[in-house]
C-alpha cells in the first residue's frame, strides 16, 4: 500500500466511521477501485486508523470525559456485549467479513429503515430522557447488530438510544462515546494479533500509521461536527436514502463480475 492511497482509506476512514452509512461497505468500494492488496498490514490499517478517529471524539468532548464516574460507567455497560459476544465470535465475524454480498444486503435492510426512523421517534425531541445504566446497557445489546458487516455500529447504537428515548443528537454523541472503548479494543486486538503472527513495524509502516492516523483524526473532526449540525435539522432519511444507494452498488458490481474485497 502506498502512502498516497492510505491518505485516501483514512479520508474514507474519517468520514464514514461515525456517520450510520457503514464505513466497511466504503472501504470496499475504494480500495477495490484503488486496486490495494489485501495483506496483513492493509488489514491491520483499517482497524489502527480507527484510533485517529477516537481520538476526535475526545478532544471534540473533553469536558464530557471529565463529567463524573457515572459517565464511564454507562459507557462500560454498554461497551460489555460487544466485547464479550465479539470476542467468543470472533472467527465467525471474520468469516462474514468475507461476504460482500452480506454487506450491500445489511446496507439495504438498515436503510429502508432509516426512512422511517424520524416518524417513528418523533415523540423523543419532544419528550427528551437521559440515558440510565439499564438503558445504557440496552444500547449495548443493539451495538451486537454492528458484528454484522455493513449493519453499521454507528447506525446500531443510534437506534438503540433512540429506542430508549433519546433525542437523535443524544443518541449520536452516546453513539461517539461508546466508540471510543469498541474501537479501541478491536485495535489492540488486532495490533496484537498482527504481533503475535510474525508482523513487523518497519519505517515504511509506522510512517504510514502515523500519517493515515493523523488524516482520520482531522477528517473525523470535520465528519462529527457537520453530522450533528445536519441531524438536529433534517435527521436520518437522507442516509437511507444513501444506504440503499450504496448498497446497490455493491450488488451490480457483484453481478458483474467483480472482484470486490474487504481489505
Amino acid at each position: 500500500m502506498e502512502i498516497w492511497q492510505a491518505i485516501v482509506l483514512a479520508i474514507v476512514e474519517g468520514i464514514t466511521e461515525f456517520l450510520p452509512v457503514s464505513s466497511t461497505g466504503h472501504m470496499i468500494i475504494v480500495s477495490s477501485f484503488m486496486g490495494i492488496a489485501s495483506d496483513s498490514f492493509v488489514k491491520l490499517f483499517t482497524i489502527a486508523i480507527q484510533l485517529g478517529a477516537i481520538l476526535s471524539v475526545i478532544v471534540l468532548y473533553w469536558k464530557r470525559f471529565f463529567q463524573s464516574f457515572e459517565f464511564y460507567f454507562k459507557i462500560l455497560l454498554a461497551f460489555i456485549p460487544a466485547a464479550g459476544i465479539g470476542f467468543l465470535l470472533n472467527d465467525f465475524i471474520d468469516a462474514l467479513l468475507e461476504r460482500v454480498d452480506v454487506v450491500a444486503c445489511m446496507l439495504i435492510a438498515g436503510g429502508i429503515f432509516f426512512l422511517w426512523v424520524d416518524k417513528i421517534f418523533k415523540q423523543n425531541e419532544n419528550q427528551p430522557k437521559d440515558s440510565t445504566y439499564a438503558s445504557s446497557f440496552k444500547i449495548g445489546l443493539f451495538q451486537l447488530l454492528a458484528l454484522v458487516p455493513g449493519v453499521s455500529r454507528s447506525a446500531a447504537t443510534i437506534i438503540g438510544g433512540l429506542t430508549q428515548g433519546l433525542t437523535k443528537k443524544n443518541a449520536a454523541e452516546f453513539s461517539f462515546f461508546l466508540a471510543v472503548p469498541t474501537m479501541f479494543a478491536a485495535t489492540s486486538y488486532k495490533l496484537f494479533s498482527y504481533w503475535k503472527n510474525g508482523g513487523t513495524f518497519g519505517e515504511s509502516e509506522i510512517s504510514i500509521l502515523l500519517i493515515g492516523n493523523a488524516i482520520a483524526f482531522i477528517v473525523a473532526m470535520l465528519a462529527i461536527k457537520s453530522f450533528i449540525a445536519y441531524l438536529t435539522k433534517h435527521g436520518f432519511k437522507i442516509f437511507g436514502y444513501y444506504r440503499i444507494a450504496l448498497g446497490v452498488i455493491l450488488l451490480i458490481f457483484l453481478a458483474l463480475g467483480y472482484d470486490l474485497k474487504i481489505v
